[in-house]
């Protein structure tokens, strides 16, 4: 298994810009804890959103973060349980060809992916992983 560190997609030229498109179900976290994805352990605190995506995978993100990446659906307001849809941003993805791992951010959690998965880079140092088939379901090639 590859594992990976200090990547920038920025500067691979296998990578390229994508943009997501997916309406989430979110509960917000009443206590700190753990959801086990299929990459891995996402660790997550108290008021962080736990998310459950359009395929059935599940993840967190910190609420700080959650805050500037997802807007409510319907006539939820912002922090209350419910659907919530991405903001289409574009993120940089390389579809791996071999299994793999890396952190999600420095000193965070380890995921890992299989072949054929999508490493993600969020921001610089900020990782995901996302299996094929949600990939080619959720994400579109970015136009700029």
């Amino acid at each position: 298994m590859q594992s990976i560190k200090n990547i920038d997609l920025e500067t691979d030229p296998l990578a390229q810009r994508y943009q997501k498109n997916e309406v989430v179900i979110v509960a917000f976290a009443k206590q700190a804890g753990v959801i086990i994805s299929r990459e891995g352990p996402n660790h997550y605190s108290e008021g962080d959103a736990l998310i459950t995506g359009s395929t059935g995978d599940s993840w967190s993100v910190t609420r700080d973060r959650f805050d500037t990446k997802y807007l409510p659906v319907g006539t939820i307001k912002s922090g209350e349980n419910g659907s919530y849809r991405n903001i289409p941003t574009p993120v940089l993805a390389k579809q791996m060809h071999c299994d793999f791992q890396i952190q999600r951010t420095t000193g965070g959690d380890l995921i890992t992916g299989q072949a054929g998965d999508w490493l993600m880079q969020y921001a610089p140092g900020d990782y995901g992983i996302v299996g094929n088939s949600k990939f080619t379901q959720v994400y579109r090639m970015f136009n700029e």
